[in-house]
C-alpha cells in the first residue's frame, strides 16, 4: 500500500528496525523536518503487530517511513534524538498504542486519569470506561526540579482566568527571572483518533472541520484532499478557487486577531479594539456569504458546499479593499509606538539556528528564519498561478511575530482579491465514485499556523480505517519553553500569545 498526496510526491519506505533507525539519522542528516509520527493497530492483518509511521517534509516533497512491528514486539528505536519534537510524539503514541520508543521519556503525556494504565484506546480490543469522567485517585507528574540559591517554582493551570482551554506551565525562576519553563498539556485530549474509526469518508469531514476551530477550513481542506487522493476525484477549478478564498479568510481573522491582542499585551489597549472590530467584520461577512462566522462545513470532498453570486463576490472584493487600507494605517501607528516596540523587541527570541534544531514550522517558524510555505508547492492549486512569497524574519522574537503576520495580512488580502477577480465559472463540486480502492494518502495544507496534515487510510469498505490528524502546535509549544528563558515572568502572557498555538488541535 504506497502513501500518496495531491500536493507533493511521497517516498513511501517500508523497513525494519535497523532501516527505520538509519533512516532517520539519514533524514535528519540532510535537514529534514519531522512532520507527524503515528502508529496503527494491524494486529488483525497478515503484518501481525503494531505498524508505525514517521513523515519529514523534504525540499521537494515527502518521506514516509513505515515499520511493522512483529507480534508481541512493543518497542522500537526513538528518533528524539535527531528530532526533539518527536519526544512528546512518541509519548502520545505510548499512551495511545503502547509502544515504546527505546530511551524515551517515561512519563505520560496524553493519559491523565481518563483511563486506566493497561488500557491504550487506539489498540482495537480496548476496554474504554463508559464514561469520560476519570478515575477518583489524584494524579502525580513529575515536574523537572530546577534547584539553586534563591531559585523558587511558579505553577500556572490547568485552568485559567479566561476562555483559553486548559494547559499547564511550571516555571523556574530567580526573582522574575525565568531559568525554566516546562510545559504539560493532554487535558483536552478527546479520543478524536478513535471516533474517526468506521466513518464514512464523507462524515469524516465534520469531524476533521472541528479538530480546532480557528483551523476549520485548513483541516477540512486537508482531510478532503486525502479523501480526494483516495478516490481518485479532482476537484473543479472554481472550487479550488473557493477553497483557497476561504483559507485566506480564515487566516485574516486570525493574524487580525492576534495582532490586535499581542498589543494588548504589551499595554497598548487601542491596538485590541480596532483589530477586533476588523476580526468581526471578516467573521460577519462570512455568515452572510458563506453561512457561518467559522465556515466548518463549506469545503467538503469532491469541491464545496456554497458557491458565491455576483453580490458576494462584490461584497467580498469591497472588504478587501477597505481591509487593505486599515491595516495598513494600523500598521504604522503600531510601527511607530516606542513604548509598544520596545516590548516586542529581543522578547521571546528564538534565533534561527535553535527553530532549525527544534523543528519549527509555520508561522512560528518562518519569524524564525524557516521559509516553509506550502503554499509555494508547485502543485497546490490554485496557489501555484497565484506567486505566494513566503514572509519571513530572522529576529525570531515577538516583533518578529507580528511583522510576519502583517506581512501575510497583507499578502492574503492581495490573495483574496486575485481570487475573486479570476474566479473560474462551472461547477464547485465533482462527482464522487460509488466505491474506492483500500489505501493511505496524505492530505497537507498551509494553514494560518503552518501545515496542517491529514493521514487518512480507507479500508476494503470505503470507511475510516485510521486517521491521524497533525497540528503545526506540536512543533512550536517546545519552542516556547526556550524563548522564556532570560525574560521575565510577566512578559509570559505577551510570548505566549505571540505564538497562539492550539491547545484543542494539540491534544487530539
Amino acid at each position: 500500500m504506497q502513501a500518496r498526496c495531491a500536493i507533493l510526491p511521497v517516498e513511501h519506505h517500508r523497513v525494519d528496525a535497523l532501516g527505520w533507525s538509519a533512516q532517520i539519522q539519514a533524514a535528519a542528516a540532510r535537514g529534514a523536518r519531522l512532520l507527524t509520527l503515528w502508529g496503527k493497530d494491524a494486529r488483525d492483518t497478515s503484518s501481525g503487530g503494531i505498524s508505525l509511521y514517521a513523515c519529514w517534509l523534504e525540499a521537494q516533497g515527502v518521506s514516509l517511513l513505515q515499520l511493522d512491528l512483529a507480534p508481541g514486539v512493543m518497542h522500537y528505536p526513538g528518533l528524539h534524538a535527531e528530532f526533539p519534537v518527536a519526544d512528546r510524539l512518541q509519548r502520545a503514541l505510548r499512551d495511545l498504542l503502547g509502544v515504546q520508543a527505546q530511551g524515551m521519556d517515561p512519563r505520560p503525556w496524553l493519559r491523565h486519569t481518563a483511563w486506566g494504565a493497561d488500557v491504550y484506546p487506539l489498540r482495537h480490543d480496548a476496554a474504554l470506561p463508559p464514561t469520560p469522567c476519570g478515575q477518583p485517585q489524584a494524579e502525580h507528574y513529575a515536574f523537572v526540579p530546577v534547584d539553586g540559591d534563591g531559585v523558587h517554582e511558579v505553577a500556572v493551570g490547568p485552568v485559567h482566568a479566561g476562555v483559553i482551554e486548559p494547559g499547564q506551565w511550571r516555571f523556574s525562576i530567580v526573582g522574575e527571572k525565568i531559568l525554566r519553563l516546562e510545559e504539560r498539556f493532554g487535558f483536552t485530549h478527546k479520543g478524536v483518533e478513535k471516533r474517526f474509526e468506521g466513518m464514512t469518508l464523507h462524515d469524516g469531514v465534520r469531524l476533521a472541520a472541528r479538530l480546532s476551530g480557528d483551523s476549520a477550513v485548513a483541516n477540512a481542506w486537508a482531510y478532503c484532499m486525502a479523501c480526494e487522493t483516495l478516490a481518485g476525484v479532482q476537484p473543479p477549478p472554481r472550487a479550488l478557487h473557493l477553497r483557497a478564498l476561504l483559507l485566506e479568510r480564515e487566516r485574516l481573522a486570525n493574524h487580525l486577531g492576534d495582532i490586535g491582542a499581542i498589543a494588548n499585551d504589551g499595554g497598548f489597549g487601542f491596538a485590541l479594539a480596532q483589530f477586533g472590530r476588523l476580526k468581526e467584520d471578516v467573521l460577519r461577512l462570512n455568515v452572510r456569504v458563506f453561512g457561518a462566522r467559522y465556515p466548518m462545513d463549506a469545503v467538503q470532498p469532491g469541491g464545496v458546499g456554497p458557491d458565491l453570486d455576483a453580490d458576494a463576490v462584490a461584497m467580498l472584493h469591497s472588504q478587501g479593499v477597505l481591509l487593505g487600507g486599515e491595516v495598513r494605517r494600523l500598521k504604522d501607528i503600531l510601527d511607530q509606538h516606542e513604548g509598544l516596540q520596545d516590548r516586542f523587541k529581543t522578547t521571546g527570541r528564538v534565533l534561527p539556528e535553535l527553530a532549525a534544531r527544534l523543528g519549527m514550522i509555520g508561522l512560528a517558524g518562518r519569524a524564525s528564519g524557516q521559509a516553509l510555505d506550502l503554499r509555494t508547492a508547485a502543485r497546490f492549486a490554485p496557489y501555484a498561478a497565484l506567486g505566494v512569497e513566503a514572509a519571513q524574519a530572522q529576529e525570531g522574537d515577538v516583533g518578529a511575530r507580528v511583522a510576519v503576520r502583517f506581512a501575510e495580512v497583507i499578502t492574503s488580502l492581495r490573495l483574496c482579491g486575485d481570487l475573486l477577480a479570476s474566479l473560474p465559472g462551472g461547477s464547485v463540486r465533482a462527482d464522487w465514485p460509488q466505491t474506492l480502492a483500500p489505501g493511505l494518502a496524505l492530505g497537507l495544507v498551509e494553514g494560518w499556523r503552518g501545515p496542517q496534515c491529514i493521514a487518512l487510510e480507507a479500508d476494503s469498505q470505503g470507511r475510516i480505517a485510521r486517521c491521524h490528524p497533525h497540528d503545526p502546535s506540536w512543533q512550536n509549544w517546545p519552542a516556547i519553553g526556550w524563548a522564556v528563558i532570560g525574560d521575565i515572568v510577566p512578559d509570559f502572557p505577551l510570548i505566549n500569545k505571540s505564538f497562539n498555538l492550539s491547545y484543542s488541535g494539540h491534544d487530539l
